[in-house]
């Protein structure tokens, strides 16, 4: 939990996070970067989805498009949230010369949309048989 504080008063000072270790080949330091923007364009897309759901399916019971909105909306924000915080560790470990950090989170993200995705082949299959 230390390191994750440590890590959130890096998200605004990225000048902290240079000044560690030695600097890392430009080509890893990129990939580091559009790695980033790559979770920030998938948690762009649970955001979208999560409105989506909320305002083009009217017809669907309230509390399965909030459940469904709510839980794309709520990956998006997770997702966003991790994007930063993967980009300020690896860039710490590749300057410290130490092996890129290993995660959880991206098979805990495929899980919650997994269900997210049950859920809505469920919706669908009782709307058509309805």
């Amino acid at each position: 939990m230390i390191e994750f504080v440590r890590n959130v008063r890096l998200w605004f000072a990225p000048q902290a996070v240079r000044e560690e270790g030695r600097t890392p080949d430009y080509r890893f330091s990129l990939a580091n970067e559009r790695t980033f923007l790559a979770w920030l364009r998938t948690a762009l897309a649970l955001i979208g989805g999560g409105f989506a759901v909320d305002q083009f399916l009217p017809g669907l019971r309230w509390a399965w498009r909030v459940g469904l909105a709510l839980a794309l909306l709520g990956s998006g924000v997770l997702c966003s949230l991790r994007a930063v915080n993967h980009w300020v560790r690896c860039e710490r470990a590749m300057r410290r010369g130490e092996d890129l950090p290993a995660s959880r989170f991206p098979a805990m993200l495929s899980l919650a949309i997994a269900v997210v995705a049950l859920a809505m082949v469920v919706v669908v299959l009782v709307g058509w048989a309805g």
